[in-house]
């Protein structure tokens, strides 16, 4: 029986990881077509971080308390709820309110766990999943055959993009940070690692013949270099600005050789929008999961009341792949 209390991690004012602090909150009641899940793992990914520094605020009416992903058992149903029973286990992408015990989604936002697959890797997936098949497939248009970049390999979105591009028959490219995490990069199946500190991606990918689709996290003076990387007709989809929003850019370049600049955010689309997603995650990305083509790459775990050392660790930079946090048992 659940009890109507329930520990959370809150930021208790933007800041440094130390803001984020326990606190006791209601147990979440599930509105109509919702399920509530008791969280055995929630994944920590950068929109966290720049939610705790006061730089992403939540949609209206999601929950203020962090974390956009987590997977566990659902224990309550809300009316119409379809899909699920209680004792079903799921992962699911949240709104918000990952940092807790028990945290609600629409029902459509979970998913069962892939076969072969643990509570904590499906923790780390709905995030990274949902935003890279929605954006290099959904809207990007990616398919076999093609150059494919993604900035960042060795993130969350990065492992996650080299392992569904490469399983869609792309030649994959990846940035990194050192000549280590480039080659992790390419023993996931990217073709070429670039260590982005000694190396000029752009002249990297001009060699073999430009990119026809880049995903890129960075923003900033990335922007126009990207333009250069395309290949005439590419695409560049972009998803967050480590390096800001505004850079000026030649559209001149976009014009001639006839590109498409696009981008997203998933956090405040639609629950039909997500469900779309959600749809098209189980479909095609699932069954890599189940046949062991694609993997979770873990980079380490935390007890949910040490989330300030998991935030510390992502602000450090130094990770490769997701940072979980478990949930049950540690509060």
């Amino acid at each position: 029986m659940m009890s109507d209390a329930m520990v959370a991690m809150e930021i208790s004012q933007p800041g440094s990881p130390d803001v984020l602090k326990p606190i006791s909150v209601p147990v979440p009641v599930p509105g109509y077509g919702q399920i509530v899940i008791r969280l055995a793992y929630a994944g920590v990914n950068r929109p966290d971080v720049l939610q705790r520094e006061g730089n992403y605020a939540p949609p209206a009416g999601a929950s203020p308390l962090p974390g956009l992903e987590a997977s566990g058992t659902v224990v309550a149903l809300g009316p119409g709820v379809q899909r699920w029973k209680e004792g079903d286990q799921v992962c699911a992408l949240l709104p918000g309110g990952g940092y807790a015990e028990y945290a609600a989604c629409h029902e459509s936002h979970a998913l069962p766990i892939p076969k072969g697959v643990s509570l904590k890797e499906a923790a780390c997936l709905p995030e990274t999943c949902f935003t890279v098949w929605s954006n290099i497939v959904m809207r990007g248009g990616l398919k076999g055959g093609e150059r494919f970049l993604v900035h960042g390999g060795t993130s969350g979105i990065g492992v996650t993009a080299i392992q569904i591009a490469k399983a869609l028959g792309t030649r994959v490219f990846a940035t990194a940070g050192t000549d280590d995490k480039a080659r992790f990069c390419e023993n996931l199946g990217a073709v070429r690692g670039i260590n982005y500190r000694s190396e000029d991606f752009v002249e990297i990918i001009r060699k073999a013949g430009g990119a026809n689709l880049i995903l890129d996290m960075v923003g900033g003076g990335y922007l126009p270099r990207n333009i250069k990387a395309l290949a005439d007709e590419g695409r560049l989809v972009q998803i967050a600005f480590l390096q800001g929003p505004k850079v000026e850019v030649n559209f001149a370049h976009v014009m001639m050789r006839r590109l498409t600049i696009t981008g997203s955010t998933l956090r405040a689309q639609s629950d039909l929008a997500k469900a779309q997603i959600a749809a098209e995650v189980e479909r095609h990305v699932w069954p890599l999961l189940a046949e062991g083509r694609m993997k979770t790459v873990i980079d380490s775990e935390y007890d949910l009341p040490d989330v300030p050392s998991a935030h510390w660790r992502m602000d450090a930079g130094g990770h490769i792949g997701k940072i979980v946090l478990k949930v049950e048992g540690t509060v």
